[in-house]
C-alpha cells in the first residue's frame, strides 16, 4: 500500500509542478505559495474533521509538536524556493532538481535517524545525483 501512495504522491507533484508554473505566471511567487497553502489548509483540516481524526489532537505530545511544526517551516521555505524556482526556470529543469531532496532524505535518514542504506538506496540516490547534475548543466 505503501508504494502505492508514493506513486500517487509523485503523480499529484507532479500535477502541482505543472499547475504551479501556469500560476505564478504574473503573479508573485510568495503570493502563489500563500494561496497554494491556503488551499491545502483548507483540503487537510477538512479531511480531519470529515474522518473523525479531529479527536486525536488532544493525545499529540510536545515532542511531536516540536517536529511537525519544525517540518511545517521546513515545508513552507520549500514552497516558496519551489515557486520562485518555477517562476524563474522551466518546470522540466527546476522539478528534477528539486527532486534532489531524495539524496538529501537518504543522507540525512542515515545521519539523523539511524537509518541503514542498502546498495540499491546508494545506487539510486547516486542515479538521482547524477541526473539532477545533467539537468543543472
Amino acid at each position: 500500500m505503501w508504494k502505492l501512495c508514493a506513486l500517487l504522491s509523485a503523480i499529484f507533484a507532479a500535477l502541482a509542478a505543472i499547475f504551479g508554473k501556469i500560476g505564478v505566471d504574473g503573479v508573485s511567487s510568495n503570493l502563489a505559495t500563500a494561496i497554494r497553502t491556503a488551499v491545502i489548509l483548507v483540503l487537510t483540516w477538512g479531511i480531519v474533521i470529515g474522518s473523525g481524526g479531529i479527536s486525536q489532537l488532544v493525545a499529540v505530545g510536545s515532542g511531536t509538536w516540536v517536529s511537525l511544526v519544525l517540518s511545517g517551516v521546513a515545508t513552507g521555505l520549500s514552497w516558496l524556493f519551489y515557486y520562485k524556482a518555477l517562476q524563474l526556470g522551466e518546470a522540466s529543469k527546476v522539478a528534477p532538481i528539486d527532486k534532489l531532496s531524495v539524496v538529501f532524505v537518504i543522507l540525512f535518514g542515515i545521519v539523523f535517524l539511524h537509518e541503514t542504506a542498502d546498495a540499491k538506496v546508494l545506487l539510486g540516490g547516486a542515479l538521482i545525483l547524477a541526473g539532477s547534475l545533467v539537468m543543472l548543466l
